[in-house]
Formats: C-alpha cells, sequence, structure tokens
C-alpha cells in the first residue's frame, strides 16, 4: 500500500486497479479485443466526422451535433482504455492519487457532455418533425453553437464539482479499486471520511444530468411519434421514423447501462457487475455509436461510400 504521511496522519498517494482480470492467460487476448475495440472506435468517429465535415449535404444541425458526439466518444474511451492497456503489458497496475482523479474529472467531463448533447439532438429532431416551418429560425448556427457550448459548461461544473468535493476526502486505508479505471463509487467505498456530502451531490448530479435530459428526450419523441402517427402516407411515417431510429438506439443504450451503473452507490458484492457496465460505457458504446449512425442512415453510408473510395 502506497502511503504518504502529514503529522500524525497517513493517506493514500497511488491506488491499484485490478483491471477486468487478474488471469494471466486472459490479459493477452484481453488486450488484442481492447486494442482492436480502441483502434475501431477512433477510426469509426473520425470516418463519421471526416464524412460530416466533407460532404455539403450533412451541412445541418443534426449531423453538427452527430459530429460533437463523435468527438466525445472518442475522448471518453482515449482516457479509459490506453491506461488499461498499459495495465495488460506491465505489472504494475498502480495508478497516483492525481492521475486517478484527472482520469475522474475527463470520464465526467466527457459522459457529462454527452447527456446533454443527447437531449439537444432529441429536442433538433422534434423542432425538425414537429415545427418545420421555423426549424431553420430556431436551429440556427449560433442556436447550435450555443447547445454544445452550454453543454460542455454545465458538464465541465459538475465534473469539477465531484472531483473537488472527491478531493478533500480522506483516503488512509485500503487503496485497491476492483475496476479498470476510476471511478466514483468505487473510490466512495475506499474514502475513510464522510461521504454523505459526496453522495448528496452524486444524486443532485443524477438528477440534473441524467434523469431531467431522460424526460426531456421522453418528451420530444412523445411528441415526434404523435407527429409522425398523423402523416397519411406510410412512406413519410418510415422516412421521419427511420431519422431518429438511431438516436434512440443510441440513448437507449447510454442511458440504459449509466443509470444502472450508478443507482447502486455502495454494492460491493456487484464489483464485477461493475466492471460489465463500465466497458459497455467506456468501450461498447462509444464503439456502436458510428455503426449506428452508418448502417442505419442512408446518408451517412454514401458519403462515408464517397470518402473511402473518392467517388
Amino acid at each position: 500500500m502506497q502511503l504518504g504521511a502529514s503529522g500524525n496522519d497517513s493517506f493514500v498517494t497511488k491506488f491499484v486497479l485490478l483491471g477486468l482480470t487478474e488471469s494471466p492467460a486472459l490479459q493477452p487476448i484481453l488486450f488484442v479485443i481492447c486494442l482492436l475495440a480502441y483502434v475501431a472506435t477512433i477510426g469509426g468517429n473520425f470516418s463519421i466526422l471526416a464524412a460530416i465535415l466533407i460532404e455539403p449535404k450533412l451541412h445541418t444541425p443534426m449531423y453538427f451535433f452527430l459530429g460533437n458526439l463523435s468527438v466525445l466518444d472518442v475522448g471518453c474511451i482515449t482516457v479509459t482504455v490506453p491506461a488499461m492497456l498499459r495495465q495488460f503489458l506491465s505489472n504494475d497496475r498502480s495508478i497516483p492519487y492525481t492521475a486517478c482523479l484527472s482520469q475522474l474529472f475527463f470520464f465526467h467531463l466527457l459522459a457529462g457532455a454527452d447527456c446533454f448533447l443527447l437531449t439537444v439532438m432529441a429536442y433538433d429532431r422534434y423542432l425538425a418533425i414537429c415545427q418545420p416551418l421555423t426549424y431553420s429560425t430556431r436551429m440556427s448556427w449560433g442556436v447550435q453553437k450555443a447547445s454544445v457550448g452550454m453543454s460542455c459548461v454545465f458538464s465541465f461544473t459538475n465534473a469539477l464539482t465531484q472531483t473537488v468535493a472527491l478531493s478533500i476526502r480522506k483516503f488512509c486505508g485500503p487503496n485497491v479499486i476492483n475496476n479498470f479505471y476510476c471511478d466514483l463509487p468505487q473510490l466512495f467505498q475506499l474514502s475513510c471520511s464522510s461521504i454523505q456530502l459526496n453522495e448528496q451531490l452524486l444524486f443532485v448530479a443524477s438528477a440534473f444530468m441524467g434523469v431531467t435530459p431522460l424526460v426531456l428526450i421522453t418528451l420530444s419523441y412523445a411528441h415526434v411519434v404523435a407527429a409522425v402517427l398523423r402523416i397519411r402516407s406510410a412512406e413519410g411515417r418510415k422516412k421521419a421514423f427511420s431519422t431518429c431510429s438511431s438516436h434512440l438506439t443510441v440513448v437507449s443504450i447510454f442511458y440504459g447501462t449509466g443509470l444502472f451503473s450508478y443507482m447502486r452507490l455502495g454494492s460491493v458484492e456487484a464489483s464485477d457487475k461493475d466492471k460489465g457496465i463500465g466497458i459497455f460505457n467506456t468501450v461498447i458504446n462509444p464503439m456502436l455509436n458510428p455503426l449506428i449512425y452508418s448502417l442505419r442512415n442512408p446518408d451517412v453510408k454514401g458519403a462515408l461510400r464517397r470518402l473511402l473510395t473518392g467517388k
């Protein structure tokens, strides 16, 4: 255990991440799988971003937000996976206290911005389908930039608050984290001082950044469904729903895994399940997003085809 001293007190200077497995036989296999997932995620999201930048047909608010989502996905997987790959190659699974807090901050910054951006994308679909006559005005270039900017500001505020609040807690005993990255639930279990304030802050953040966006997304799509069902043409209904299906799939996966992860604070027995949920949040979700948006969207598929073939 890495401990420092301050007066008569001892405090943790390093944490130890147990990672996905302690089996030496499985580590090379998991290393290859995670490396391929990381490369696929980087390549897929940057391909989506390049297609949006190059293809004039994709210069619309929906694809502007999708491009920003791709950047967030790249950031989210980069915060966790390279460090995990290093752990597979090294016997040293320790992470300095400051590096752990930095990883925590950037993970919550990027994941929080994801929450707000998915909400903005749902509102964009609501305006496009339910308010088409005023869409260009209400979703102007200035509104788009402001929406992304405010998403980042809200997320930064929450990430900074959670990180600072955790940094004033004492860690003077066990320093082993049964996970492959630093996150609040596992760090709460290791603190030797009261975490009541931290739990309250996380509860408020969950309501503001989890429940509220989910309610707004649900309301937006309730209006969208009602509007689409009033379309008499079956082809028209199919086209309208196709523009929303990709986003709904991403929202379902993102919020399903996220809510499961943070609604069980203090559950030591479920730590192995936490690793599985963590893999979904940090690896699988960012990897699936470009596949979901490209496979179900003919405009994106066409742009990617032209980007890759040059035709």
